[in-house]
């Protein structure tokens, strides 16, 4: 298991939009990709403009290669990215034990 960890940073003003788009997105399109389990969305109490999106993939290459390279990419950005302010920061991580 891989834990992909985006930090989001949108627009100011565009909180209750961005949630609606970003729920959405998870559940049409992230949904669908291979590997992938358990998204969530956290918005940041001291800057409402940052969101964390933690989405569980059962690979590395799942979400680099499947998802990144694919058309449902495409489809993720269309629905979330004209919120943005900033490309997201995006890394991944192994559980320790």
């Amino acid at each position: 298991m891989v834990l992909e960890i985006a930090d989001i940073r949108i627009q100011p003003g565009k909180q209750a939009e961005f949630e609606e788009a970003i729920t959405r997105a998870i559940a049409t399109v992230a949904s669908r990709a291979k590997g992938a389990k358990n998204a969530r969305v956290q918005r940041c109490i001291e800057t409402p403009e940052r969101y964390i999106l933690t989405i569980e993939w059962d690979t590395l290459e799942d979400h680099t290669v499947g998802f990144r390279q694919g058309p449902l990419f495409t489809e993720w950005r269309a629905i979330i990215g004209p919120f943005f302010a900033q490309p997201p920061l995006v890394e991944h991580f192994n559980p320790v034990n």
